[in-house]
């Protein structure tokens, strides 16, 4: 034994932890900071739904963290939707998002699109 080493091994009694921690200042009272018909209160998001809806929807996607090519896929738009609505405890439900997304997509798409600018500002206050 006097070419060898001995090494000496300990358990390993702890794994490290990722936390993720979300935060929201005010998450009981959250709402959408505009309404689904408010299309014209930013006038740039508005021309670009009218005539580029899936320039936008690509947009809303990638600012959300997902694949700009996700709007391309059918329902995505909608999990897109609940998934803000849930990332900022805004009231709804799934069924209310599938309505407004079916009968106002556009003025829906340019909603989320406001969402997501104005919670922008709010993160870089």
């Amino acid at each position: 034994m006097a070419g060898q080493q001995m090494s000496m091994t300990y358990p390993v009694t702890a794994q490290p932890q990722v936390v993720t921690v979300f935060t929201n200042s005010n998450p009981i009272n959250s709402q959408w900071s505009s309404d689904v018909m408010d299309c014209c209160q930013d006038m740039g998001i508005c021309l670009c739904g009218t005539f580029f809806p899936l320039c936008l929807a690509c947009r809303v996607a990638s600012d959300f963290g997902e694949c700009c090519c996700l709007p391309v896929v059918g329902g995505a738009m909608l999990a897109i939707r609940t998934g803000l609505r849930e990332r900022h405890h805004i009231p709804g439900s799934v069924c209310s998002d599938c309505v407004c997304l079916t009968f106002c997509g556009p003025c829906s798409l340019c909603q989320m699109a406001r969402e997501q600018k104005a919670r922008k500002g709010q993160h870089n206050m």
